[in-house]
């Protein structure tokens, strides 16, 4: 078999495939063999009909025809290999040359992975937030540690921005109730703003038992933009009470017996946490640097495939909402026109950015260890909501385990692509987000290790006290 490749572009190829009519013989038996099993002839069961009969009966060029489209998907994938192109998508054949006892030629025009160079990554630079945390950080967190524990309390008062109320709702539009704008027993919290316009201010200075009347603009159901008359009644009002932020509140939220233990553990938490956010920002930021030094031609049908696929996402998360496109682009705060140039700007980045990461990944080296395609899964069960081995299966059955181990090589490869970058902090200190990362995994083993050692005196007393007890006995 030869295979000639002529560029027709910067993203696609047209292969030319001769190929020996003697290559094609363990296909035309195959189809001789098919037609055989499917052929009704007197005097010959099926599957015993003699290759001279089927061309007498049938037709040699039926059963030559059979053979070449079975043959073909091999014959272009030998071609592929030949050639040495990275090809994209399926390929557009055009069978030019088929006679008996002679040679098939046939063409495959494909888009194939554009050839582009990367710059030196260590001349690219970024900077991201600072990750320092302040005595106010420790505080806001706290407080926020304070809420989750708070409790409420009756409060014999009108109602303040902030309260908690319990409320009853009804409307009338055009003189009619509008059933779908009927609630009681409503729990609501003033200033919240998150159900009807003119609530907030119709609540304000109401106490349990005060009923007030109020005009607003529906904004959903069978009546929406249509101006209704609201009715609310105040059953009760209360207001969450914290505790204080002291030695016991550390003993209620957290393992830890002082409130000094407490913050001193608040403020580790939250600089690892700072930390991983700015590793996060520094890989983010590295991609799009380097993108946008890196021109690279992309594959108009490669592109658009990738756009019918986001388009499909956003339709598979509009019917999980049970919302219309419309009501889901009004949620969203976006224009029709607006959505599909976010599509297609996502896609083009998407495939620009897997080249770059598959490109870097590929002159590294860089593999992906079962250890890692295990965590990776897991990492995804967890977020879908899905037992590991449920998802496994299914990226197994799906053929859809490529695709997983390509996932993690390009995470390896940004994960490169921020280590080799220049980083600094907008204070203007150097961030070694390698050095970074490890120290992070380092803290975080040691933390596991620490809590193991700490559960294994626990359960050492209750051995104890097990023997014990069966000694008494």
């Amino acid at each position: 078999m030869k295979t000639a490749v002529e560029e027709l572009s910067p993203t696609k190829v047209r292969l030319s495939v001769e190929v020996p009519f003697e290559e094609l013989k363990p296909s035309l038996d195959k189809a001789y063999r098919e037609v055989a099993k499917q052929a009704r002839i007197p005097g010959f069961r099926p599957g015993k009909v003699p290759p001279r009969v089927i061309d007498m009966r049938i037709g040699r060029g039926a059963v030559l025809s059979e053979a070449v489209n079975d043959a073909l998907p091999e014959l272009y994938s030998k071609a592929v290999q030949e050639a040495e192109v990275f090809t994209l998508g399926s390929p557009d054949v055009e069978i030019t040359e088929l006679e008996d006892g002679k040679e098939l030629t046939f063409t495959a025009e494909v888009e194939v992975r554009p050839k582009f160079e990367l710059p030196d990554l260590s001349t690219l630079s970024v900077t991201v937030d600072n990750a320092v945390v302040t005595p106010d950080d420790v505080e806001a967190y706290l407080d926020s540690l304070r809420e989750r524990f708070g409790s409420l309390k009756a409060a014999q008062r009108p109602a303040e921005s902030g309260d908690y109320t319990t409320i009853d709702l009804s409307a009338t539009a055009g003189g009619e109730a509008v059933e779908d704008a009927q609630a009681s027993g409503l729990s609501y919290q003033v200033g919240s703003g998150s159900l009807l316009d003119g609530l907030d201010d119709a609540i304000t200075g109401l106490s349990a038992g005060d009923t007030a009347t109020f005009t607003t603009t529906l904004a959903g159901g069978d009546h929406e933009g249509e101006e209704a008359e609201v009715t609310v009644t105040v059953q009760s009002v209360k207001v969450k009470e914290l505790p204080d932020l002291d030695d016991d509140f550390a003993q209620l939220a957290s393992e830890f017996d002082t409130l000094g233990e407490l913050r001193a553990d608040t403020r580790k938490q939250l600089e690892r946490s700072k930390l991983m956010q700015q590793a996060a920002q520094a890989r983010d930021k590295a991609i799009d640097a380097l993108l946008t030094a890196v021109d690279i031609p992309l594959p108009e049908k490669y592109v658009e495939h990738e756009q019918e696929h986001l388009r499909e996402s956003v339709g598979q998360q509009v019917e999980r909402l049970r919302v219309t496109l419309d009501d889901y682009l009004t949620m969203i705060g976006k224009t029709a026109e607006e959505h599909e140039a976010e599509i297609v700007e996502q896609s083009q980045r998407g495939v620009k950015s897997g080249f770059i990461l598959d490109k870097i990944a590929s002159d590294q080296e860089i593999g992906v260890d079962q250890n890692e395609l295990s965590y990776f899964i897991a990492d995804q069960a967890q977020r879908m909501g899905v037992p590991v081995d449920y998802l496994a299966q299914q990226l197994v059955d799906s053929g859809q385990v490529g695709s997983a181990v390509t996932e993690v090589r390009r995470g390896k490869a940004a994960s490169l692509i921020a280590e080799k970058v220049k980083v600094t902090d907008e204070a203007g200190n150097p961030v070694d987000v390698k050095a970074q990362v490890e120290s992070l995994i380092a803290a975080q083993q040691a933390d596991l290790e620490a809590a193991g050692d700490a559960e294994t005196p626990a359960a050492d007393e209750a051995d104890e006290a097990d023997e014990a007890e069966a000694d008494a006995e």
